[in-house]
């Protein structure tokens, strides 16, 4: 990487790091916890549907 590219990219970690808060990170975490959850009990319901 050259010194425009390393600093291209600095300068836009920094500025996105600068607009994230800690509510967004709070909704983000819920949001892919959730994610989960859901993903986790239709493949269990999938599972047994296969089963049958």
């Amino acid at each position: 990487m050259t010194n425009i590219q390393v600093g291209t990219l600095g300068g836009t970690l920094c500025s996105i790091f600068g607009s994230i808060t800690l509510d967004d990170m709070v909704k983000t975490a819920v949001l892919a916890a959730t994610g989960a959850i859901v993903s986790f009990l239709v493949s269990r319901l999938m599972e047994g549907k296969r089963k049958r």
